[in-house]
């Protein structure tokens, strides 16, 4: 958060959100409102708060994400696709609806918005099916405000991040479930890598676009998984 941008983080926990604010130095530049994205009423808080604290919304992240409990498509209960769907794909529409409204009202109009996919959005991981389902389907709701954007100047882009160093991929190193049966360890990379490819896409002009960026660590299992 080092470039000149006002940031509203959204999440489920305060504490967290505070504390990358705190940990980050911003102060006045940036607040934290706690979110549920699968909730409606929160995310339009979220907009509204935004709105009438700074005036505008000029980008969105989406970035909400969890991975589920894993398993193929016979051993996922409905109670956990439900949840991953909610949280990563309708989580991201209904973020992304707030967002459009907003940059489609406000003077001078349009915005971006970069959504979070995953290398998931290409190719799955063994026993993933509701996490890769929402991530494949993240890359149709990112052509699809792509393409309904252009007439209100709004681009809409996706990042793909393949084992970026997270407390998420934390065991990635131990060995993770591959294509062949195997178990095997997985190189991670530097986040902070992921943040500067971010502010790359954020800080574009509108009448350009990155439709689709993908970042991973050079030796993954990725090109050729499967």
């Amino acid at each position: 958060m080092a470039a000149d941008w006002r940031v509203a983080l959204a999440g489920r926990r305060e504490g967290a959100l505070v504390e990358t604010i705190r940990s980050h130095g911003k102060g006045g530049a940036a607040m934290a409102v706690p979110t549920d994205v699968t909730l409606e009423s929160d995310v339009a808080r979220l907009f509204d708060i935004t709105r009438r604290e700074w005036g505008r919304v000029d980008l969105l992240f989406n970035n909400a994400g969890i991975p589920g409990s894993g398993g193929a498509v016979d051993e996922v209960s409905l109670e956990d696709w439900d949840r991953v769907i909610a949280t990563n794909l309708t989580g991201a529409f209904l973020c992304a609806r707030h967002a459009v409204r907003v940059m489609k009202e406000q003077e001078p109009r349009g915005g971006r918005i970069i959504n979070n996919g995953s290398i998931s959005a290409h190719c799955p991981r063994p026993g993933s099916v509701a996490y890769t389902a929402a991530k494949h389907a993240m890359t149709g709701l990112t052509k699809s405000i792509a393409l309904d954007g252009r007439a209100f100047g709004i681009a809409c882009g996706q990042i793909d991040i393949g084992n970026a160093a997270t407390d998420l991929t934390s065991r990635f190193g131990e060995g993770m479930p591959q294509a062949n049966g195997m178990i095997a360890a997985e190189p991670v990379f530097d986040p902070r890598h992921v943040a500067d490819a971010v502010l790359y896409l954020a800080a574009l002009p509108l009448d350009t676009n990155v439709l689709s960026l993908t970042i991973t660590a050079t030796t993954m299992p990725f090109v050729g998984r499967g």
